[in-house]
């Protein structure tokens, strides 16, 4: 995934160039009005850039140079909307094959049954967009889009219109959509719980200009975009994967690297992926192994940087075989005369850890050690 377009919009100025993912969820995100739409419209071929290239898959869609600009039916691109746009005369299962006739035999990869067990949608085969849910009908809308077969999938805020439980009706099904089937999705959000759910590779919109792009985990750790982020506090995503859904303690253990992280229980089977943030606030720092402690997960690092922002509070980056941050204070960074190449031990209470969606399991410690 290629991009680098310019357009002109009134007062308004696209100048965007990022490389997306090969395969995964590759995210747009910024406020409203930073871009994200016309970016895939664009994309999409619905927009037309002034200037610049877009290529996907080796396929050139757009090269002002070069005079091509493919129109929209030939992108081979699957878009889902905010609102699905299922035709409302049609039963769900003449709207998932009505993009799927228009494929090319020779072209279709993706089948009929596997979309539809995938999507869980087998039961709304016969009934008609007037009688599904808001979750079901961005489920059918997902299922039409991937039937004809893409080269890409967009998918502009497609949860925006749904109640918290509708997003997490479909929010699973989006995650497995990449892994399933292959596809790059790009993905326009301006919900940072939504990112951490799905994005694997990020970009940062800012009035028309990619300010950042690269993997989740590294932009998601640097100081300079936490507010851009919309958040106050750093913190760091870690991928992980379920050791045991739980053992004779109640617990879950997820594991990264060659660390076991303790949560209180999740629904998710043996090697599920689960990505978890830890905030900076809920590390607490020690110079030596504690003894007597309630924090049951205890890892051994490195002191990276302290970054000092002014106030009582201090960030400190470690490295634990992966990125995290610590936040303590000034007179606590003094007394264990804290500086960079420094070995000590992260401790992390398991109520502390965040999944992808944002909410804390249980409820989070004091923020100061």
């Amino acid at each position: 995934m290629e991009i680098d377009i310019q357009r002109q919009q009134g007062d308004f100025f696209v100048n965007v160039t990022f490389t997306g993912a090969k395969s995964g969820v590759t995210a747009l995100f910024g406020p409203s009005g930073a871009g994200k739409t016309s970016i895939v419209n664009m994309v999409a071929g619905l927009m037309r850039p002034d200037s610049g290239r877009i290529a996907v898959a080796g396929l050139c869609l757009f090269d002002a140079k070069r005079g091509i600009n493919l129109p929209p039916e030939r992108r081979r691109i699957g878009y889902v909307f905010q609102d699905g746009r299922l035709l409302p005369h049609l039963s769900v299962r003449s709207n998932l094959v009505f993009g799927m006739r228009l494929t090319p035999a020779d072209r279709r990869f993706v089948e009929f049954d596997a979309v539809v067990d995938l999507l869980g949608i087998g039961h709304l085969l016969d009934r008609r967009p007037a009688k599904l849910s808001g979750g079901e009908k961005q489920r059918v809308a997902i299922g039409r889009a991937l039937l004809t077969s893409p080269a890409m999938l967009l998918m502009d805020e497609p949860l925006a219109s749904l109640d918290a439980s509708r997003k997490a009706e479909v929010m699973p099904f989006i995650m497995r959509l990449s892994r399933e089937f292959a596809i790059p999705i790009l993905y326009v959000s301006h919900s940072l719980d939504e990112i951490l759910n799905l994005a694997d590779q990020l970009v940062i919109l800012e009035a028309g200009e990619a300010v950042a792009c690269g993997g989740l985990a590294e932009l998601m750790s640097r100081p300079e975009l936490q507010k851009r982020l919309g958040s106050d506090e750093i913190g760091a995503v870690i991928e992980t994967v379920v050791e045991a859904p739980q053992d004779d303690s109640g617990m879950t253990r997820l594991h990264f690297g060659n660390h076991t992280l303790m949560v209180p229980p999740i629904d998710v089977q043996h090697g599920g992926v689960v990505r978890v943030r830890i905030a900076a606030r809920h590390v607490a720092i020690a110079l030596e192994p504690p003894v007597g402690t309630s924090f049951q997960n205890v890892f051994a690092g490195r002191v990276q940087e302290t970054l000092y922002r002014g106030g009582a509070l201090i960030d400190v980056r470690l490295d634990i075989g992966c990125p995290l941050w610590a936040r303590i204070t000034r007179q606590s960074c003094l007394d264990l005369e804290i500086k960079p190449g420094q070995s000590v031990y992260a401790l992390i209470k398991s109520v502390a850890v965040s999944l992808g969606g944002g909410a804390d399991i249980g409820e989070p410690p004091a923020s100061a050690n």
